[in-house]
């Protein structure tokens, strides 16, 4: 068994390592040999690795069927190496771009392999760094024979699922997999801004301190229903010190992107699917870039008394959780569409499966969804009645005080309120869009629907 890894960054670098820790000969080579001289020097003790120091070089010594993983940049860096790699491969051969491309690209991309005879492989990673080491979600699309010749190994790669398989499967042709990455990331970035925002109600509003914050986050994932990566790695943060001073104060707050965040609003629009909840988190990453104007006036009101600490705690885990539920749904919405569209037939329940271990988004919320796609009348019946009992009662009335009191505060809560109002628009029977439509008939003549008669209808509004 055999893999070739061409890219010795972080990601790249660890996966070569999990590939030799399941039994792999890697076959390695980086575009600048010092970085190669650097993991054979820290990490060549691990399993059987042999470096290389030409494109030539590492292709004559994998043996074909060859298979190939490319971890580098997305964009140029992609097709450039591709094309340096071209005029070695072979029929049958294995290429795979674990990078963060772009879908439409990996489609071209897998078009140009085509004629070539090898196949070509587009899978998003997610994981990080430790994922990458000891087990990610891989979620690969494209050519499915080729897909076959390296399952076995990536396979053992792959996280497990909890429930006995791992986080792995075929999604579908073309860019499919890098689609369903892209999504993920969107989801991302909604969670993140999500957790973000229940810390700064709760410091803002409720005065806690990091360790109060820490002991939060902590007692959140603990409780079995709410178990995610990200609030365990949220309450870890909060307790980190540098010297007497707790590292999150000190950290500048620009939170950066690569831009999959972007890819997924881009595509929301060009599918015509509402994701406001990443919308806003994707928005909010952007305006913690500009620059801030602190002299613009600010009044505030405020008649309704602050809860107390432990129960403006208990109001934030309601909204924090109804709004990821809001947010993954949102991305669930926009998988469907996608798929329907470039028929694609996206394994839907799988996804959530493959996201239940090793990726960033991984959290017990999403058996329910696994469940609610699973094909099952009986299992999808119980797993929606499951995600909406939890908006019904107080933990709705929580989630809009929480709101509530961040606007009458002046602290923004962009995607918890993105995603109450997402809940609001499809919940109710009528919306103020008939006036929308009206105003369009009335400067544009584009026309409008009745709801007591049937046809299209125009009217000469100022007659």
């Amino acid at each position: 068994m055999q893999l070739g890894v061409i890219g010795l960054g972080t990601m790249g670098g660890n996966l070569a390592r999990n590939a030799a820790r399941n039994g792999a000969t890697v076959v390695l080579y980086n575009r600048t040999s010092s970085k190669t001289d650097a993991f054979m020097e820290g990490y060549g003790s691990e399993g059987d690795f042999l470096p290389t120091k030409t494109i030539a070089e590492f292709s004559q010594n994998l043996k074909g069927p060859r298979a190939i993983l490319l971890m580098v940049s997305a964009g140029e860096a992609v097709d450039a190496t591709i094309k340096e790699l071209l005029p070695h491969l072979s029929k049958g051969d294995v290429l795979i771009d674990g990078g963060n491309s772009h879908y439409r690209e990996t489609e071209v991309r897998e078009g140009q392999l085509k004629g070539s005879g090898s196949h070509f492989i587009g899978m998003g990673v997610s994981g990080g760094e430790s994922g990458a080491l000891l087990g990610p979600s891989l979620m690969p699309g494209g050519s499915e024979e080729g897909f076959r010749t390296v399952e076995p190994l990536l396979t053992k790669m792959a996280a497990d699922d909890g429930d006995g398989g791992k986080c792995i499967a075929h999604l579908g042709p073309g860019g499919a997999g890098h689609f369903v990455k892209m999504v993920h990331n969107g989801i991302e970035y909604a969670l993140m801004q999500l957790i973000a925002e229940a810390y700064d109600v709760l410091k803002s509003i409720g005065g806690y301190n990091n360790e109060q914050l820490a002991e939060t986050f902590e007692a959140w994932n603990g409780i079995p229903e709410y178990k995610s990566f990200l609030l365990e790695i949220t309450g870890k943060i909060f307790r980190k010190r540098d010297g007497e001073d707790y590292l999150v104060d000190r950290i500048k707050d620009t939170a950066k992107q690569k831009g999959t965040g972007k890819w997924t609003t881009d595509a929301a629009m060009s599918y015509g699917v509402a994701i406001p909840t990443i919308n806003a988190a994707v928005d909010a990453r952007i305006l913690s870039g500009r620059e801030r104007s602190p002299d613009l006036p600010r009044f505030i009101d405020i008649h309704d008394p602050l809860p107390r600490p432990q129960k403006l705690r208990a109001l934030v885990t309601a909204a924090l959780e109804l709004s990821t539920i809001s947010a993954y749904q949102q991305g669930f919405e926009l998988l469907k569409s996608a798929s329907d569209e470039e028929k694609w037939d996206l394994p839907l329940a799988e996804v959530a499966r493959i996201w239940k271990g090793g990726c960033i988004i991984r959290s017990v919320l999403l058996r329910w969804f696994e469940l609610a796609q699973s094909g099952s009348p009986s299992k999808e019946e119980a797993a929606k009645d499951a995600l909406l009992e939890r908006f019904r009662g107080e933990r709705q009335t929580d989630w809009r005080r929480v709101i509530e009191m961040g606007v009458s505060r002046g602290v923004p809560t962009p995607a918890m309120a993105a995603s109450l109002a997402y809940y609001d628009t499809i919940r109710r029977e009528d919306l103020p869009q008939n006036l929308v439509q009206a105003q369009r008939d009335f400067f544009g003549a584009h026309g409008y629907q009745r709801i007591d008669k049937s046809g299209e209808f125009h009217t000469e509004w100022t007659k």
